[in-house]
């Protein structure tokens, strides 16, 4: 006689050994309510074929923060549950399908206070290289003010800025010399004497000229502040130019900040490849010696204009309001560069805004209260020119730096002539907005009434009246507001 034996199957538990799945380790919690301390990060999450998207997402969290591919027991000796990141809600993204957005809290506890450069180690470090994902892109972070506060921020702010340079009530004015390399460093200091008499308020170098044997950085800076100099004396303005101080070390970029504070000038620009700690730590010698920081966001569209993998600038902006430059690129919409209107909008706000809050028609995932900290100063540089100035004033508002480099320096006038051009467009524009005119009906109409009595400006809109750099956006949001949105 036989007898079957039934064999009941059974849950493991959470600590039995070998490979369990994130979610069931605790990775994937939809009743977790996010504490106001908690970090937050949105993912773009794209599973490869047969991934269980909720298991997706839970890996994210898991290998962001405390989990390997296999229980540990070591895992044990901590308060486990605190320490680990939770993927509580997860949704998929309008119209792109396999893709899914998932909402990541992390506890306060899991980073070092002040430091972008380990925030970033765990929340970009090891998963963006996970097997089971075809694509991963940070879309935004929610940083609690309890994280906020302890960081710098920026060196000076929006309001510190315009008092040391007296000027208020308008955009500032810059240019980039051009060409940015192979000019020597008297013909250089030219440029910029040119730029900045004929009525910008910067000059600027470019991110990859440093130190190259055409023209040494010491004899760059020697030249371009005597051309500042001059300008200041012949204007009665504050003017500045943007020296690069990018170098191999940061005692390199010391040595450079330090000569260019001798020289008196006022700002100093770094490169966002240095990387973040040596940007930290440019911010706080900027504030210890109240000289403004320049942010060339150099690189970034590497990982950050693609739609499904990546970082999404929005996340780049917070981080450098963090680490606290003064200035930092951050689009011109209607220039040469990538800049979706909605998407550059919100990295606008994310940079001047105390309090920014969700809205995904401009790719804002999440709210953002910044607690006081002071602002950032945007900059629009790429293609623009001065027939676009009632654009971009519509756009960006008053709190932005707008540069015109082939703008200003390709004038068939000559380099004074254009950065006139320049200053009378932006001032004709600004008195008919605070006129209460509308700047895109009738802005166009604006500048050639004053290209009347300017003949700069007169050869600028014919030169460059109809350059425009149309293309499709790679960065737009996924949400499209409606009339009942």
């Amino acid at each position: 006689m036989s007898s079957d034996v039934v064999v009941e199957a059974t849950t493991p538990d959470r600590w039995d050994p070998g490979v369990h799945s994130y979610a069931s380790m605790g990775y994937y919690d939809e009743s977790y309510e996010p504490k106001d301390t908690d970090i937050i990060a949105v993912f773009r999450v794209t599973p490869q074929p047969g991934v269980d998207p909720q298991e997706a997402a839970a890996a994210v969290a898991g290998e962001s923060s405390t989990a390997t591919w296999t229980v540990v027991w070591t895992d044990r000796l901590t308060a486990n549950t605190h320490y680990q990141a939770k993927c509580y809600h997860l949704e998929p993204v309008p119209g792109r399908d396999g893709e899914y957005l998932a909402f990541v809290a992390y506890d306060i506890d899991l980073f070092e206070e002040g430091s972008i450069a380990n925030l970033t180690s765990s929340i970009i470090g090891n998963v963006f290289g996970f097997k089971p994902l075809a694509a991963l892109r940070l879309e935004d972070m929610h940083i609690p003010i309890a994280y906020v506060k302890t960081f710098q921020g920026p060196a000076h702010g929006v309001v510190m800025e315009r008092e040391m340079l007296n000027k208020y009530g308008r955009p500032l004015l810059g240019a980039t010399i051009k060409p940015k390399l192979g000019l020597s460093a008297r013909n250089y200091g030219r440029v910029v004497y040119e730029a900045c008499r004929g009525g910008l308020d910067f000059t600027k170098d470019d991110e990859n000229i440093n130190s190259q044997p055409f023209m040494r950085w010491r004899d760059r800076y020697l030249y371009a502040m005597e051309g500042v100099n001059r300008a200041v004396g012949e204007t009665g303005e504050i003017k500045g130019h943007y020296l690069n101080i990018t170098a191999a070390t940061v005692e390199d970029m010391y040595e450079r900040a330090e000569f260019a504070k001798e020289l008196g000038s006022v700002v100093v620009m770094i490169d966002l490849t240095i990387g973040y700690s040596a940007m930290q730590s440019l911010a706080y010698w900027a504030r210890r010696n109240s000289v403004l920081l320049h942010l060339h966001r150099a690189g970034h569209g590497t990982y950050t204009r693609q739609k499904a993998h990546g970082v999404s600038f929005r996340v780049i902006a917070k981080w450098c309001r963090l680490i606290g430059v003064d200035h930092a690129h951050a689009g011109t919409v209607v220039g040469k560069l990538e800049g979706d209107p909605a998407t550059t909008r919100g990295f606008y706000d994310t940079l001047r805004d105390d309090h920014v809050p969700a809205n995904r028609a401009n790719g804002i995932y999440v709210d953002q209260d910044w607690g006081s900290m002071p602002g950032v100063m945007p900059v629009a540089s790429g293609g623009i020119h001065a027939g676009q100035m009632h654009k971009l004033l519509d756009l960006f508002g008053d709190d932005v730096i707008l540069q015109f480099g082939g703008g200003t320096i390709g004038h068939p006038m000559g380099i004074a002539a254009g950065a006139e051009a320049n200053r009378v467009a932006l001032e004709a524009v600004v008195k008919a907005r605070n006129e209460g005119r509308d700047l895109l009906k009738e802005g166009a109409d604006v500048l050639r009434a004053a290209a009347k009595i300017s003949p700069p400006l007169d050869v600028a809109l014919t030169t460059w009246g109809d350059v425009t750099f149309d293309y499709t956006s790679t960065d737009a949001p996924d949400v499209v507001p409606t009339a009942t949105s």
